[in-house]
Order: structure tokens, then C-alpha cells, then sequence
């Protein structure tokens, strides 16, 4: 059963998750929760497991151990990494959103309105920019109104102002719509400013917390260096995130999130 957090069920959770590939661990000993509303971004190197964790959260990959639990009648929207579209098979937008599940013309339409493209349902998917296709990939992933969005690094291939401007959409979407998001990303400097919380992943959980209680772990520093500093500061986070239990080294689940407002700058 999924975990409560100060009285709330979590979204979904991991107890003690492995996953092993031709008897090797790639995942061990992993637990987390996600809360109702919550964005939270995985950092890790290449060959962490960033994505094998999301395809064990979605049932996608086989446990070695451990447990998944989720929310009852949880709604998901996924993001996959890597999409390739045939570009010589003619394939319009519109059509692209009714795979593989057929939907109205007003639900797309609104989709794509929500994710900034509107009128583009008649524009073939082989003409799209990189922008303009993540954002298709996410207005198809939101047609099932999740309660979850979960992205694996999303903005892969896009350049720094379109990288900014998928996450500001995403915390638009948060705001708009009350899903929460959990994602996989390099852009540490942008994560940092856009997540709630950071989940520091090498094989096995490193550290957790708030983008400030992380960016200063000695785990994080490991991994990351130190050279992200001098790019967190500047990026003002929208809303500073106090957390009452901040945990930088544990791996116990999340606590309560409480929000203000002075947009101070995690540095």
C-alpha cells in the first residue's frame, strides 16, 4: 500500500527496489515516494539507472526485489526519452495525439493550446522543431489528465532558452492542472531551480532533499563537482521551498512541503 505522508497517500512509492540486468545490479535498495503536486527531478551520471528507475516505477521493468506500490486508480502521463517518428510516413499532429487512444477534437485541441501550440494539428510530425515535438509528446502525455507526469529527460537535444522555457511549462502545468511531475535531467542548473526536490542517484539512492540541502551534500559534490554552483545563482528560483525535515543523506520517504514566496536564489 502506497505510504502516507502527514495524512496523504503518496502517488506512488518504492520499498527496497533492485533491479538486476544479466545478474548484475543496476538498482539497488531504492525507496522514495512522491507526494501529490510535488516536481521532483533524478540527477545521476550516464549508467546511473536514472531511466531504469522510471520504467520499474511504471511496471515496465521487472523487480529483482522490492515493491512499487501506487495510489488506487493512479493516472499516469509518461514522457519517453526517445521517440523516433518515422519521417517518411505522413503523420499530423493530430493524429499523432489519437495514438493510441483515440480522442475528441476539442480534448486535442485544448491539449495542444495548454502546451503552446495551438492550430498545429494539421502540421506534420516530421516538420516539428525539437521544441515543438517535446511538447507534443507532453500535450499527448496530459490528454489522460495524470495525476502523475513522469518525464524522461524531457528536454534532451534542445538548446538552453528551449530547455528553460519546457521547464517553465512544466511548473505551468503543476500549477494548472495539480499533477505532479517526476522527471530525469542533466540540466542541473535549471533543475535546480525548478524542482521541489532532487533525488541524487549513482546505482543507489546518494542523497535526497530540497535543490539547497542537495547542491551542498558531499554526495552531490562527488558526483557533480562543484562547478554548478556559480550557474544555481543564476537562477532564481520562482518560490523558495522550506522544507520542516529537510533530509540530505537519508532515504527515508518525503515530508511535507511548504511554500513561500520570496524567490530567493538557491546558490
Amino acid at each position: 500500500m502506497p505510504g502516507l505522508s502527514g495524512g496523504r497517500m503518496s502517488l506512488i512509492s518504492a520499498q527496497n527496489l533492485s533491479v538486476r540486468f544479466n545478474g548484475e545490479d543496476v538498482l539497488s535498495g531504492i525507496s522514495m515516494a512522491i507526494e501529490p503536486g510535488e516536481i521532483v527531478t533524478i540527477l545521476g551520471p550516464n549508467g546511473s539507472g536514472k531511466s531504469t528507475l522510471l520504467r520499474a516505477l511504471l511496471g515496465i521493468l521487472p523487480l529483482s526485489s522490492g515493491a512499487v506500490a501506487r495510489a488506487p486508480g493512479l493516472r499516469l502521463g509518461y514522457v519517453p526519452q526517445k521517440l523516433s517518428v518515422d519521417r517518411s510516413m505522413p503523420m499530423t499532429v493530430r493524429r499523432f495525439l489519437s495514438l493510441p487512444k483515440r480522442v475528441g477534437d476539442a480534448e486535442a485541441t485544448a491539449a495542444l493550446a495548454r502546451v503552446g501550440l495551438p492550430g498545429l494539428e494539421t502540421r506534420q510530425m516530421a516538420a516539428l522543431s525539437g521544441g515543438q515535438f517535446q511538447r507534443v509528446l507532453l500535450a499527448r502525455a496530459l490528454l489522460s489528465a495524470p495525476q502523475l507526469l513522469i518525464l524522461d529527460e524531457p528536454t534532451q537535444g534542445l538548446d538552453q532558452p528551449g530547455e528553460a522555457a519546457f521547464y517553465r511549462l512544466i511548473e505551468e502545468v503543476r500549477r494548472e492542472t495539480g499533477a505532479a511531475v517526476l522527471m530525469v535531467s542533466h540540466d542541473l542548473h535549471v533543475v535546480m531551480a525548478a524542482s521541489d526536490r532532487v533525488i541524487c542517484l549513482n546505482g543507489h539512492i546518494c542523497c535526497q532533499g530540497s535543490p539547497r540541502v542537495v547542491s551542498n551534500a558531499p554526495e552531490y559534490r562527488a558526483l557533480f563537482g562543484l562547478g554548478t554552483q556559480g550557474a544555481l545563482a543564476l537562477y532564481q528560483h520562482q518560490h523558495d521551498h522550506s522544507h520542516d525535515h529537510d533530509h540530505g543523506h537519508g532515504h527515508d520517504d518525503t515530508h511535507p512541503h511548504s511554500h513561500d514566496h520570496n524567490g530567493r536564489t538557491h546558490a
